[in-house]
């Protein structure tokens, strides 16, 4: 009787590794042929408006764009007549696990209730228009269960390159420095001198890290430090960079303050994030190493209009109102001195899916509207390390595009209303068929 059980438990088994490599060949087999027409297309490389421009893509990535050739009799077409097609936009500094709650609240959200966070506001985001972002800094590796949601198709999102948890020196900005002594509350990311840094560095990428982010100042929405003081040293910050980079990891830096960043660029990291008090011998310290800065403007708009929203403990508004106003001058001196710039936005300052009223602060600031735009596309691509990936409609690019009304060279505004979606050749929004 064992035996015969035993046989049709095989067979079952056999019939049912048939039936699936019979179905997985012919899922490798079909080829899927998608063609959008748009009336106007803006090459961000260029700055070029073009008319009447054919994308036609092929299993999720841009096979040929230009005028319309010969498309096959079977293709799923897609007519956007009177918008302005681009490339998906690039949000290379988000905190999608958390909201805009900055007092005692936040330590009574668990890491299970983050992650379901995650993934309402991966959605607003690609709504918006961001279908890829990089999330810097999230509690117990909630970032790369959302990552993974993801991609494997469970929850909406964009394409997401994460760090997990931040390094922070003891009482640091990315430290937990809420609760008094006798709770020994501590976070995740902390760690003190080089071997202790080392370490953080492996575990993060031990539990699926893409990146990491470190707090090399102080910063403003924490308790007990100062955004104008370094934290980690410089020897601890080579460390990290240096680890990092030999796994294949980048590293971005939270850092407002002058000596900070200068250190973390001479260190080698691939982004200042901030950059509040960037001075001349910063701004040469990143054209020398090629580091990207990470403005993250918008933030001082929102946060100081909704500072009572949003329970802003009174030692945190007293520093965002110090910070914000030098950042704003700052950066501005930076952005005319040449350093390289990449659209981020540290959305969960304020909420997510307002990711693009960035544009308009960094125009106001003196980047052009072109600028502004190739920040959030070929620039955040060549920091992320998927040029040709991602940031613009090339040929072998994966198919994430978005469409709106007018022209955002002239009005760059119009990126605050995008009206259809595509990531990876499949529509996720289109207001233009109601």
């Amino acid at each position: 009787m064992r035996s015969f059980t035993r046989k049709i438990v095989i067979g079952v088994i056999c019939g049912l590794a048939l039936f699936w490599a019979a179905t997985n060949a012919n899922a490798q087999t079909t080829h899927r042929v998608v063609v959008v027409h748009a009336g106007h297309l803006l090459d961000v490389k260029s700055g070029k408006m073009l008319a009447d421009q054919t994308l036609v893509i092929e299993d999720g990535r841009i096979a040929s764009s230009g005028a319309e050739g010969k498309i096959p009799a079977d293709a799923v077409r897609i007519d956007l007549p009177n918008a302005t097609v681009l490339p998906g936009l690039i949000d290379t500094h988000t905190h999608l696990t958390m909201d805009p709650k900055f007092g005692y609240e936040r330590l009574a959200t668990s890491a299970p209730r983050e992650t379901l966070t995650g993934a309402k506001n991966a959605r607003l985001t690609l709504m918006a228009g961001f279908t890829t972002a990089r999330n810097v800094g999230a509690r117990d590796f909630t970032d790369v269960a959302l990552r993974d949601a993801i991609n494997a198709g469970d929850v909406p999102g964009p394409r997401l390159l994460v760090s997990g948890p931040p390094l922070s020196i003891t009482g640091g900005h990315c430290d937990n420095n809420m609760l008094p002594f006798e709770y020994h509350a501590e976070s995740d990311g902390v760690a003190d001198g080089i071997a202790a840094v080392q370490h953080k560095v492996r575990q993060n990428i031990k539990y699926g890290a893409d990146l990491i982010k470190v707090c090399a100042t102080g910063g403003v929405l924490s308790l007990g430090d100062n955004p104008q003081h370094s934290q980690f040293t410089l020897e601890e910050m080579k460390a990290i960079v240096a680890d990092a980079h030999r796994l294949g990891r980048k590293v971005a830096a939270h850092a407002h303050g002058a000596e900070g960043i200068r250190w973390a660029a001479e260190a080698g990291v691939d982004s200042i994030e901030h950059g509040s008090y960037i001075d001349d011998a910063g701004i040469a310290a990143m054209k020398e190493h090629g580091t990207y800065l990470v403005p993250t403007v918008y933030l001082g708009d929102w946060m100081i209009d909704n500072a009572g929203l949003t329970h802003l403990p009174p030692p945190l508004l007293a520093k965002a109102q110090e910070v914000i106003p030098a950042a704003r001058k700052n950066l501005a001196h930076a952005f005319a001195g040449g350093v390289k710039v990449a659209f981020g936005t540290d959305a969960a300052v304020y909420p997510h899916g307002l990711n693009a009223h960035e544009f308009a602060v960094m125009v106001k600031m003196g980047l052009s509207p072109l600028q502004a735009i190739q920040a959030a596309t070929l620039n955040a691509a060549d920091l992320l390390g998927w040029s040709g990936k991602v940031g613009s409609l090339e040929p072998g690019a994966w198919a994430d595009m978005v469409a709106v009304d007018g022209d955002p060279i002239k009005d760059v505004t119009t990126l605050e209303r995008v009206k259809f979606v595509m990531k990876g050749g499949e529509v996720v929004k289109n207001e233009y068929t109601k």
